[in-house]
Order: C-alpha cells, then structure tokens, then sequence
C-alpha cells in the first residue's frame, strides 16, 4: 500500500510541476507584451515599461517561473493589478462560494443519479427505464444556463421561495448563504445527473449479468438487497471515475452559472479579470482550478482500491 501512495504521490507532484510550466509558458513566454496587454493599447510606454519592472517582467523567465512556483507554495500569489489587492485574499473569498456551491452540486448529483440508475437498471426495458432515460437525455441537452432562467422564473419570480441572485455571505447565517446557492446547485446538478444516471444504469447492467449475482439470489437475497449491497459496489468502478470528472468539472465550469446568479465565486473572478486584462490573477486561478481537477482525479485513484478489492494497490 506504501509503494501505491509513493507512486500516486510522485505522479502528483510530477503533474503539477508539468501543468505549471504550461501555464507559465502560455501565459508569460509566448510572443506578446504582457504589461500592454494588462494596460490597453492606449497605455504610454512609460506606463508599460514600469508595470514590466513590477511585474518582473524584465527578468529571465526562468527566474520568474522559480519565484511564482515560490510563491504558490508559499501562499504569495502577489498583487492584482485590477483589484490593487492581494490575489491571495482575492481567491479566497472566492473559494468559499464556489466549493460548497461544487460540493451541493455534486451531492445532488450523486443521489438522483445513482437512485434513478440502479433504478432503471431494475427495470431494463420496461417502462421505468424507458421513462427515466428520455428524461436523462432531455437533462444532458439542456443548457445550464437556460435551466438556470427557468429555475429563477419558477421559484423566484413566481413562487418567490428563493431569491434571483446574489450570495448573502457566510455571515448571514449558514442557513440563508447555503439557500442562496440551493437554485444554482440545482441548475448545475442537472446535467450532470443525467449522464451519471446513464453511466450507472449501464455499469448495473453489466454486473446484473455475473453469475455472483444468480448466486447471491439463489441463498435467498432479496432483489434490493442484491442490488444495493453487492450489485452497486461492483459497478462502482467506471461510476467513480465519471464522479470524479464531473467534480472537477463543476470546479472548473462555474462561470456560466455564478454569471446567472450573480455569485462571488471562483469562475465570475476569472471572467472579470480576463476582461479587465488582470494576468496575474488569470494565472493563479487556472493554476489553482488545475491543481484542484488533478488532486480529484488523485482521490479518485486512492478510491479504486478501497472499492473494489480486485484492483491490488501493487498493480495499479
């Protein structure tokens, strides 16, 4: 188990050094002045040429990527030159909107997902699995944002049970910050149930055909117990890794929905510094958002061996 975590760790770290050099190159080294661009076209050279000095652009790129690598592991992210704050603090108060919005997405996702797969998996080709699947199909072509409109008209507009938009803070009270992000939870746990349901269904299907399960039936096993205690533990496999993209994926995908709702969160930060020309910030949040989709997909590997225990930690 040791040499498993040693590898795991290693292909970590050698992920992460390789995701920062791509970011660092696209972002720094390719052709094209930074500090203009940060600037506007209209901006003096004199201005240019002191934001370079600022920035340290003037220095050898190795350098400058040795002291943001220092700086990401230090938690000096530097200052943003939009907000004139530290981008550090900037992302933080971000994080705490975005991560539990991700979090109630994917919890949402998992339960409807799972119940309505193993459920329509019961029923193959009957009018239970017929139903549900038109109905994951409809929610895998629907647009997040347009789902959003619809949830806003309904249950705010309308039935005035929840508000348009907006995020009251954490100090509001846990109750009236979590209600704020009940509807774009929602809008985007949608999606990405129906295609997990659709992953289960098929994965539950598979395993329905092993003879363990005729087994487990003929010892007197009820059908549901059968489904849910040995059935779906074996299917689990190509379900976690969905999971597990799929929560990288609402970490990363929220700029659509944090627009919509008018959250202060991770993605809407990102949309507001590339129009307002902020690289610095730009850099470290797709740093960040990379680092937060490979330490899932690490979780994920870790996860595979305790699931199935076919899957030796020495072969993997």
């Amino acid at each position: 188990m040791k040499l498993f975590l040693l590898k795991r760790l290693a292909t970590l770290i050698v992920t992460l050094a390789a995701t920062s050099i791509v970011v660092f190159v696209v972002l720094e080294i390719l052709p094209g002045d930074a500090a203009q661009m940060m600037l506007g076209p209209d901006a003096s050279p004199e201005a240019v040429s002191a934001l370079a000095t600022r920035l340290g652009l003037d220095r050898p790129p190795l350098e400058r990527y040795l002291a943001w690598v220092g700086g990401l592991l230090s938690g000096e992210l530097g200052d943003s030159h939009a907000y004139g704050s530290p981008v550090a603090g900037l992302i933080a108060e971000r994080l705490v909107v975005t991560v539990p919005l991700a979090a109630m997405a994917m919890a949402l996702t998992v339960v409807l997902a799972l119940g309505a797969g193993v459920y329509a998996a019961s029923r193959h080709n009957r009018a239970g699995d017929v139903g549900l699947m038109s109905l994951s199909q409809l929610g895998i072509a629907i647009p997040n944002f347009w789902f959003a409109i619809l949830l806003i008209l309904l249950f705010a507009v309308h039935l005035r049970w929840f508000a348009a938009g907006g995020f009251p803070g954490w100090e509001a009270g846990g109750l009236e910050a979590l209600r704020a992000l009940v509807l774009p939870a929602v809008s985007l746990a949608v999606v990405q149930a129906a295609i997990l349901a659709r992953i289960t269904r098929s994965a539950v299907l598979e395993v329905l055909r092993e003879d363990f399960v005729r087994t487990a039936r003929a010892k007197g096993l009820s059908r549901r117990a059968v489904l849910w205690g040995h059935v779906l533990r074996n299917a689990m496999i190509p379900v976690v890794t969905v999971m597990g993209l799929q929560f990288a994926n609402l970490l990363t995908g929220t700029i659509v929905v944090e627009t919509v709702f008018y959250l202060p969160g991770l993605g809407r930060l990102i949309f507001q510094s590339i129009s307002n020309r902020d690289l610095i910030v730009v850099r470290n949040c797709v740093m960040l958002l990379a680092a937060m989709v490979i330490l899932v997909n690490f979780v994920v590997d870790l996860l595979y061996a305790a699931i199935d225990p076919r899957l030796k930690p020495s072969d993997a």
